[in-house]
């Protein structure tokens, strides 16, 4: 005789924790469920709306440095070490997880205004406006035990003297030479006190300079006559020049390659002078003649922008006292940052894992954010693990209704900021008058409307 037994798994029904509600299984059939789709948009209106509340995104504070701080780098190989230097001369070495200085560099007579580490991780380039590019060892030991070192100092390996001051560095990816951003572009070797090759394309100073991640003997500069130059190592002379309508403060490369794209063309992301602007625009870099997209939103000079590891989203600093972090291919930013005391921001960057956000302004501290707002911190049980991705997933099935939009895109700004922003809304709808109007009475065809992409470019020269 056959006996059938229902049995169950003790996993469907045992609880994780001991505040847990006993597990309940619905049936999902669509007849059983009429008001199936009413129930999702309130619980995706209500998840928007807990995002909101929940978004607490200032971690902390770092501060240390007795001027304003004026560049930062990442030390690849070391997760929590960052070094910051600052317009006195001071170079720091943070452990991003106590929040406190790990070593200091002291040496630089003038602003530093540029770190770089080596691949490595084992040599951190440091140069600034007192004409000299030093090389300094990154101990190891301070990095693994950071309790009692906060007054460490280190002396440099080397010091070189050049002949101008520098504005930029930048080190080669998984190679030994880096290079300076100045006069000229001046490329080193670590060995050799005097560069061993150098660039020079018009007779403006050069103000920011990186190589490419995939192409490790390609790279980008630009310059105070507007211009963005691209190099190549292997060969004698600068590869391609384009003339842009505004300065160009920053460069970064995404550090993903797109498909069916060569190492080489990579998008090329520039933060613009933004006297004018205020813009970010991507570029291909084989396709120079326009920007494949165009990220707006700040009100006030871009100053620096640096990737995620993920390639899929980037970080601006502003001279507007805020930080926005935009989609890589989104012409609107993700999220604002912005704190009372914060001044000008003159560079961010990214963590090497994409969890945070580090800023280092003029009121001479670095700032620690969440790259998700509302992210939550901490170890997350499979239950609220699977809770948030669900209230993801509905969001974004629903995102395209009003009242989620509404909220989703709400952005909480400072009043000068917002009082900027309508101005300047207002300065562009009279521009735009102005050209209709302008075309409207002229000749048909003899006004010519130019796309935004390219609106911001001049020309290139060969």
């Amino acid at each position: 005789m056959k006996v059938k037994v229902i049995s169950r798994s003790a996993d469907e029904f045992t609880r994780e924790r001991s505040q847990d509600l006993q597990r309940v299984y619905h049936n999902y059939d669509p007849n059983l469920r009429p008001q199936e789709k009413a129930v999702e948009y309130v619980r995706a209106l209500n998840a928007a709306k807990l995002e909101k509340i929940f978004a607490r995104p200032f971690v902390g504070a770092m501060d240390g440095h007795i001027d304003a701080v004026s560049c930062m780098a990442k030390n690849p190989n070391y997760l929590k070490g960052l070094f910051s230097g600052s317009m006195d001369g001071d170079i720091r070495l943070w452990d991003i997880a106590s929040r406190r200085t790990v070593c200091q560099y002291p040496g630089h007579k003038g602003a530093v205004r540029g770190l770089t580490v080596s691949t490595d991780g084992q040599v951190l380039v440091s140069c600034g406006v007192d004409s000299t590019v030093r090389l300094w060892n990154v101990p190891v030991a301070t990095l693994t035990n950071s309790d009692d070192s906060a007054d460490n100092s280190v002396e440099p390996l080397a010091t070189y003297v050049w002949k101008n001051a520098f504005w930029a560095v930048d080190h080669q990816w998984d190679g030994d030479l880096f290079a300076t951003a100045g006069g000229q572009v001046d490329i080193w070797n670590p060995n050799r006190s005097q560069p061993v090759n150098s660039f020079q394309w018009g007779t403006d100073t050069v103000i920011s300079v990186k190589f490419n991640p995939g192409e490790p003997n390609v790279l980008a500069t630009s310059a105070s006559d507007r211009s963005i130059v691209l190099y190549d190592l292997r060969m004698s002379s600068p590869a391609r020049k384009v003339i842009m309508r505004t300065r160009t403060n920053a460069i970064s490369w995404n550090p993903m390659e797109p498909m069916n794209f060569t190492a080489i063309d990579r998008l090329l992301s520039v933060a613009m002078q933004a006297n004018e602007d205020c813009n970010c625009y991507s570029y291909d870099a084989r396709k120079l003649e326009e920007a494949k997209c165009v990220h707006m939103g700040h009100e006030s000079a871009v100053m620096d922008i640096d990737y995620s590891p993920t390639g899929r989203e980037f970080v601006t600093g502003s001279y507007d006292r805020t930080i926005r972090i935009f989609q890589y291919n989104g012409g609107r930013s993700r999220e604002i940052y912005h704190t009372k005391r914060m001044q000008r921001v003159f560079c961010v960057k990214f963590t090497c894992d994409a969890s945070y956000v580090i800023s280092g302004s003029d009121d001479t501290n670095l700032r620690l954010w969440k790259a998700k707002a509302s992210e939550q911190l901490g170890v997350l049980h499979p239950r609220e693990r699977r809770k948030h991705e669900y209230h993801e997933a509905v969001k974004n099935r629903y995102k395209h209704l009003p009242e989620i939009k509404r909220i989703v895109r709400h952005r909480h700004l400072p009043r000068p900021i917002y009082k900027a922003a309508a101005l300047r809304r207002t300065m562009i709808d009279a521009e735009k008058r102005k050209a209709e109007r302008r075309k409207a009475h002229s000749a048909p065809g003899s006004i010519v409307t130019v796309p935004v992409r390219k609106r911001r470019i001049i020309k290139e020269v060969e």
